[in-house]
């Protein structure tokens, strides 16, 4: 996921719905430990977080299902979701909650963590090439398309992410994969590298969410960069939801927020007026706790303590 500082199928395939799950420490659920569930929300219906669920085909067994969540869906790193079970206040919130967990190629879930394995990639062909090839671990439940105009992602598939998110799903879904993408909001500057636009006005403009959502179980809405404005990140993730939910009804949409991204410190209010400004818009978040790194060179020191100050207000 990027965190810039103002940006980030055809034929027969299973039914669309998004996906994630009801997820607790072992040592709190011990029952969920030895399965996980394997169905996901229904739709966005534009009233909340779905009050039910809807099975669909993929990879590992099933489980009994678990009540259903009252809090919004949650997408975390391996990193992250490891960092915010160490509060027990916060593994309270996830519990109440629907969490899939994001995967490096290679990566293992964590252990006794009833959530659903998602792998990532910012490159289509390299997740083609994975899924085709069945390397990927036994039991995961979906893979994340985050194409960014960044070194990670071909030049080619930043100029035609469409193309790329809709190749990349047709291979996922032959292999009973729900398919994820989370474009970045830096693409406009390979489309339209000449408008003078916002990037986020660029991307509506473009119409990228709508273009994207018709290969997509799932679109999670990079915004992160545009929560110290709640005006402007409620526009953009509202407008992009209803560009994406036209497109394919059957779409679940997930809005980007992070702990420390690039420029003027955020803290929790921040976050959490962000969260109320879309809440009824879309079926949950990607709860970024971004670190220094190849990825994102700008970002400040980790700070966990504000996804769990966040995650506290779900509980």
């Amino acid at each position: 996921m990027e965190n810039a500082s103002d940006g980030r199928p055809p034929g027969t395939r299973p039914h669309r719905a998004a996906l994630a799950v009801a997820l607790g420490a072992v040592a709190v659920l011990t029952a969920c430990s030895a399965t996980s569930s394997r169905t996901s929300p229904e739709p966005h219906t534009g009233t909340g977080m779905p009050t039910s669920m809807s099975a669909r085909p993929g990879p590992g067994p099933s489980s009994a299902a678990q009540p259903s969540p009252s809090g919004p869906a949650w997408l975390l790193t391996r990193s992250a979701l490891s960092q915010l079970l160490a509060d027990p206040a916060a593994r309270d919130g996830l519990r109440s909650s629907r969490v899939y967990e994001i995967l490096q190629p290679g990566q293992r879930a964590l252990a006794g963590v009833a959530a659903e394995p998602v792998v990532t990639f910012a490159s289509a062909a390299a997740l083609e090439k994975a899924v085709s090839r069945g390397q990927l671990r036994g039991g995961i439940y979906g893979v994340l398309y985050d194409p960014e105009a960044w070194s990670f992602t071909p030049v080619a598939e930043q100029r035609d992410p469409v193309g790329a998110a809709a190749r990349a799903a047709a291979v996922a879904h032959v292999h009973g994969l729900r398919f994820i993408v989370a474009p970045g909001l830096n693409l406009t500057t390979v489309l339209d590298p000449a408008g003078q636009q916002p990037r986020w006005r660029k991307f509506l403009s473009l119409h990228l969410a709508g273009r994207l959502a018709g290969a997509a179980d799932v679109i999670e809405l990079q915004a992160q960069s545009l929560e110290r404005d709640t005006i402007a990140y409620a526009s953009f993730v509202r407008t992009a939801t209803s560009q994406a939910t036209a497109a394919n009804p059957g779409i679940a949409v997930l809005a980007g927020l992070s702990t420390n991204p690039p420029g003027a410190p955020v803290d929790g209010q921040h976050l959490a007026a962000a969260i109320h400004a879309t809440r009824s818009a879309v079926a949950g978040y990607w709860l970024n706790v971004p670190a220094p790194g190849a990825r994102c060179p700008t970002c400040h020191a980790a700070r966990p303590d504000i996804a769990i100050q966040v995650l506290r207000r779900y509980h």
